[in-house]
């Protein structure tokens, strides 16, 4: 292989990584799992992310749950535990710490700052139902679509 195809071929890979990351981000994700995917194992994984995409692959993994995590905040009738669990953290304080570090708020002052702007929060049973919105989740039978 001539070595921009080698660098072509390493960047693919780590991008199939990445789209597992995305595809599964609010599932317990197993950082050797996703190395696989890459075909890397974890510490060459660790270093080669970061050196691609400015970040390690937990500061990336966290980085779309707040993002998700901020979006249920302004959107939807959930209480602030139940946004921690459906965005794949299993603390609350964890997730607590990680969202203020990350937007400068907790999760209750963002809610205060930016939801209720513009149409009414989605009921919360509307929102766990939502298909695709939280992977392995699921949707309402017969993927919410309806025939007309």
């Amino acid at each position: 292989m001539i070595p921009g195809a080698a660098h072509l071929a390493r960047l693919r890979q780590l991008r199939r990584a990445k789209d597992v990351m995305d595809r599964d981000w609010a599932e317990p994700l197993d950082l050797d799992a996703v190395a696989s995917h890459a075909g890397y194992s974890r510490y060459h994984f660790i270093r080669a992310f970061k050196a691609v995409y400015g970040s390690t692959p937990g500061q990336y993994l966290t980085g779309r749950r707040v993002e998700r995590a901020e979006e249920l905040l302004r959107t939807a009738n959930l209480s602030v535990t139940e946004i921690c669990t459906l965005v794949g953290f299993s603390s609350l304080g964890s997730f607590s710490a990680r969202f203020k570090q990350r937007t400068g708020l907790t999760p209750s002052e963002y809610r205060s700052r930016h939801a209720g702007r513009g149409a009414a929060l989605i009921p919360g049973c509307y929102a766990l139902l939502w298909p695709g919105g939280f992977p392995g989740r699921g949707g309402p039978p017969g993927g919410g679509e309806r025939n007309s």
